[in-house]
């Protein structure tokens, strides 16, 4: 009898793993990238992320306390939605545009949702989504690196225009050396800091590998089988940022393997048709949440079959 087995509630496999420490981890990986932007952007991109992430957090603390709910600012996802979205504003944006960015991003997206875990789309992205609509000229308003903040076109802009002359070289796209935003500076450091994540285990290697190596693909076929554009096209615009730190959210993408290869197929599909066809020259940030409303159906038809259940 002293041996008899106990039968306890579940969860019956337990992780050292928790929220903040997760995304302590995305923090930290994306550290090297973020300063790579302060460095080639200068004190303005140093403004606009502690805008962003200061209102990020201080907006989650205030929402809680209102709705007499705990405060959960230290488990870092407010000041991860509030870098990110940082990461997605140009380095020449008013004061104005990451505070409004950040407030909607949490308040509207993540808490009217019912708070971390609860939202169904990308925060960060949603509010990029709702800035570029709403204020498209602030939004679309690049400088090139360096301290003179000289007006210039970001990479994909160039071929959108159909300016390749004066595209950077790919080393510069592949460095950060180009305008755009404050995290299409450095792919780099941005796929350095995806491989951190890998390490840990935040991340599963699905989604950014099957939406960059879609994009790669699709440019490919589409852009006239030039390898050199292809390749180039996946060191340029938002598609490292979107498909290691973006689309990999807990909350917005499938949890199964079929159905985050299917999540990342499609998002490639829609990037690379939006930058090809569409009136934007980038296509990430719509194909995310596009894929991301449909999460939910693409889980329904990936799901496993349960052990023991009864046949189709």
């Amino acid at each position: 009898m002293e041996k008899m087995l106990r039968v306890s509630s579940s969860p019956h496999i337990r992780s050292k793993d928790t929220v903040s420490s997760i995304m302590r981890d995305v923090v930290i990986a994306l550290l090297p990238a973020t300063l790579a932007g302060i460095y080639f952007f200068g004190i303005n991109a140093a403004i606009i992320i502690a805008l962003s992430v200061g209102t990020a957090v201080v907006t989650e603390a205030g929402i809680q306390t209102l709705r007499k709910k705990k405060v959960t600012i230290n488990d870092w996802s407010a000041v991860i939605t509030g870098l990110l979205l940082a990461m997605n504003l140009p380095a020449s944006a008013p004061w104005w545009i990451p505070v409004i960015g950040a407030i909607f991003a949490i308040a509207i997206v993540k808490q009217a949702f019912g708070g971390i875990g609860s939202n169904f789309m990308n925060p960060a992205l949603a509010a990029r989504v709702f800035l570029v609509t709403s204020w498209p000229i602030e939004m679309t308003t690049w400088v090139a690196p360096g301290a003179d903040a000289v007006s210039t076109a970001t990479p994909l802009g160039m071929i959108k225009e159909g300016s390749t002359a004066q595209l950077p070289s790919l080393m510069d796209a592949f460095i950060g050396n180009v305008g755009g935003s404050l995290g299409e500076t450095s792919a780099v450091l941005l796929i350095l800091g995806g491989l951190y994540l890998l390490y840990r285990g935040v991340i599963s290697y699905r989604i950014p590998t099957f939406y960059i190596g879609t994009v790669l693909v699709m440019t490919f076929i589409l852009g006239g089988f030039n390898i050199y554009d292809s390749v180039y096209s996946i060191f340029v615009g938002g598609l490292m940022l979107g498909a290691i730190y973006m689309a990999t959210d807990y909350s917005s993408s499938p949890i199964t393997a079929k159905g985050q290869i299917v999540f990342a197929v499609g998002a490639g599909l829609l990037t690379t048709i939006i930058r090809f066809y569409g009136g934007y020259p980038e296509g990430v940030q719509f194909s995310i949440i596009l894929m991301n409303i449909a999460t939910p159906i693409i889980e329904r038809y990936t799901a496993p079959r349960v052990f023991g259940g009864a046949k189709k």
